[in-house]
Parts: C-alpha cells; sequence; structure tokens
C-alpha cells in the first residue's frame, strides 16, 4: 500500500490501537497486522478529527453514515475468518476502512455502497492507496448475484432482517456476518452454510449500526 500521508506518528497510535484490540479480545494476527498497517485517519475527511483518528470510536463521514470504530471492524473481520484468494462481498463501503482491511487480508473483494457520493469518495480513496477492491453503487440489499456466489458475506450497516439475497449468494462452507434489529442496537449473526446447503445462525452479541437502506431510499 502506497503510504499517502502516513508518518511516525500515526504510525506509532495505530501500535497502541493494535494493542488496544488484543487486549479487547481481538486474537487472529492477520486481522490485527491490517488493521495496524492502515493509515485509519486518510479515511476520515475532516481533518480536524485525524488526531483522534486511532481511538476505539466511530466518526461521521458524511450522508448520515460513520466509520466504524476499529474494534467493531476487527470483530466482524475475525468472525468472517478471511484468508487470501477468498471472495468477500462487502454491502456497505462508507469510507472505505473496511474494504482496506479485507484488501490488506488478501480478499477479493466486491463492494457495494448505497450513497452515490461515499462510493465515488471511497473507490477514489482505496485507489490513491493503492488498494485493489471492485466498488459498486447500488442496493445492497440484492446483493451482486451476477458475481456470487461468495466465499464470505460482510454487512456493515444495521439490517432490519437477514436479507434472503445475501443467503442465496453465499457459497456452500461459507460465512455471512451481518448486524440484524430495528432501532438503535443490533444482534450480531453469524450465519455459515455447510456444503450441503444448509443454513445456521449463530448470535455473536449487540453492536450499534447506522441502518441499512433499501432501494426506495435514496442516498
Amino acid at each position: 500500500m502506497r503510504n499517502g500521508s502516513d508518518d511516525y506518528r500515526s504510525q506509532g497510535q495505530r501500535r497502541k490501537l493494535v494493542e488496544l484490540l488484543r487486549n479487547k479480545g481481538i486474537s487472529d494476527q492477520r486481522v490485527l497486522q491490517a488493521i495496524g498497517s492502515i493509515p485509519r485517519h486518510l479515511f476520515i475527511d475532516d481533518t480536524a478529527l485525524h488526531a483522534a483518528a486511532y481511538e476505539d470510536i466511530p466518526f461521521p463521514i458524511g450522508c448520515g453514515q460513520t466509520i466504524s470504530q476499529p474494534y467493531t471492524v476487527a470483530y466482524q473481520t475475525e468472525l468472517l475468518q478471511v484468508t487470501k484468494g477468498m471472495k468477500v462481498l462487502e454491502i456497505g463501503t462508507g469510507s472505505g476502512y473496511q474494504t482496506a482491511v479485507l484488501a490488506t487480508m488478501g480478499a477479493r473483494v466486491f463492494s457495494i455502497e448505497r450513497h452515490r457520493p461515499l462510493h465515488i469518495r471511497s473507490r477514489k480513496r482505496l485507489e490513491e492507496l493503492g488498494l485493489r477492491a471492485r466498488a459498486y453503487y447500488g442496493d445492497g440489499y440484492k446483493g451482486l448475484t451476477a458475481h456470487a456466489p461468495f466465499d464470505r458475506i460482510l454487512v456493515t450497516c444495521g439490517a432490519p432482517h437477514l436479507p434472503q439475497a445475501l443467503v442465496d449468494q453465499l457459497a456452500p462452507a461459507g460465512r455471512l456476518v451481518i448486524p440484524v434489529g430495528e432501532g438503535d442496537v443490533q444482534r450480531m449473526l453469524l450465519v455459515t452454510k455447510n456444503a450441503q446447503g444448509i443454513v445456521h445462525q449463530e448470535d455473536k452479541g449487540s453492536f450499534r449500526f447506522v441502518p441499512m437502506l433499501g432501494e426506495k431510499e435514496n442516498g
């Protein structure tokens, strides 16, 4: 990855962030290495917030959306169990930070964003950082049928229910991580599909996400 305007101070802050995440229970070394290498401040447009970019908190990124706190990014990514070369569908590109984590881990990322301004900014940002991902503007509820099936699917916004289209686009032995629930708090679901196509769900705790938008809602 090209460094952009990364500096020693930011690198030191990332090392502290990695230690914080490790202390909070994140154990996948590949996830920690990715987060330790990605300049999160470059994914936050408001430069006044850059000094706090490596605190474990979310920040607004426009269009009523946020860049998730690093722990949430790490937790969802760890649940996915991504390995190099896997085909991953991400619903909700947002700032592109989670996309960057997946791409840095060697995944082949297909990412959908419902808000056009965020889609344009994140695609440009990822290109500037030398990170390869296929970015799309569209409705995340529908997934990407033309490119299915996917080894992994990650949803980075709160969904009122589990979209059947995403379950259908999950490959056998695949994993889907999605926060589900209406209101301020969602339940993080891990959805797995075995080799016979049988689907199983596990509840992995409560989190807060901005809501997932359907096709009738403009962004």
